[in-house]
């Protein structure tokens, strides 16, 4: 019987990273979350993976030790959305618990576990206190291996979005993907971090992948172009859609609707769909209407049907 890799999911929210890990033949074993809904959601779809609630009360050296270990750390004080309290702020510090529970868990197994840990975040950590943040992200995991590491910032302080650290037996390489290029119709950029604490080929992991899931005819050949540039990934439809970003500014994509956000305030993207005459401000769109929410109020897009 193959021996599967396994993962552990620390702020697992709906179990985005264990499904993500059951599709490439990843077993999840446990997660870490405390709102809860996702954690409802999660015991319904998997059933199988334990849950351990607050990462704060979770040592390492107590839980099953797994393979590879994925964390989302609250991207709150470090998004440009947010005050950019950074890593000092009182939900992204929780940054540091995750790292405490690798390092509790790879002294108690000799080294051994994690392997791998795999850690995403907002493009905003690489601003986030003049992009000292993210230079302690990066040292933070390096230390995990080699204490002594050291992380210098850039030359000109702003980090690219992508790159890699190699050291002696471990490496960590970084990069921007967007979810748009994944079959996704909305624009979504973070930033995702692998770390491989066993040998220098994390960027193989993360730069060098296979044919995705989407391309089914051409699975498991190799591909040499990066996967940011998919294509055929998110919709070509000409299906136009309004989105109002907080009121600071509007614009019109097609096919694609711009990153949604918690706090809408109810300026979430208005969806066009095939149907009929629109009036919505002033304006007419010609067989697409409107969707319909229950806090638009008065704004509620005008449908004209010729009879």
């Amino acid at each position: 019987m193959e021996n599967k890799l396994t993962l552990g999911s620390l702020f697992d929210g709906s179990g985005g990273f264990p499904l993500g890990g059951l599709m490439c033949g990843i077993l999840p074993v446990w997660a870490s979350e405390i709102e809860p809904f996702p954690i409802r959601v999660t015991t319904k779809r998997l059933p199988f993976m334990k849950h351990y609630g607050d990462i704060n009360k979770i040592s390492g050296a107590n839980i099953e030790p797994v393979d590879i270990i994925t964390f989302g750390s609250p991207c709150t004080d470090l998004s440009v959305a947010g005050k950019r309290a950074g890593l000092g702020g009182s939900n992204s510090s929780l940054f540091h618990q995750a790292i405490r529970i690798v390092k509790e868990m790879r002294r108690h197994t000799n080294d051994k576990y994690p392997r791998f840990i795999v850690f995403e975040n907002v493009p905003g950590v690489f601003s986030s206190s003049k992009g000292q943040d993210f230079r302690i992200i990066l040292e933070e995991i390096c230390k995990i291996k080699d204490e002594t590491v050291s992380v210098p910032m850039p030359e000109n302080s702003k980090w690219l979005y992508a790159g890699n650290i190699v050291g002696n037996n471990f490496s960590l390489c970084w990069r921007v993907l967007d979810a748009k290029y994944f079959g996704v119709p909305q624009r979504r950029r973070r930033v995702y971090l692998v770390a491989d604490f066993g040998s220098e080929r994390a960027s193989e992991i993360l730069f060098e992948s296979q044919s995705l899931p989407r391309n089914t005819s051409k699975s498991g050949s190799s591909r040499k172009r990066a996967s940011k540039n998919a294509q055929g990934s998110s919709s070509k439809s000409s299906v136009p859609v309004i989105n109002d970003q907080g009121g600071k500014y509007i614009n019109i994509s097609h096919g694609i609707t711009s990153t949604l956000r918690a706090e809408e305030h109810g300026h979430q993207p208005l969806i066009f769909e095939p149907g009929a005459t629109v009036r919505l401000g002033g304006h007419m769109w010609q067989d697409f209407s409107g969707t319909l929410r229950a806090d638009m109020g008065d704004n509620q897009p005008a449908v004209v049907v010729e009879n």
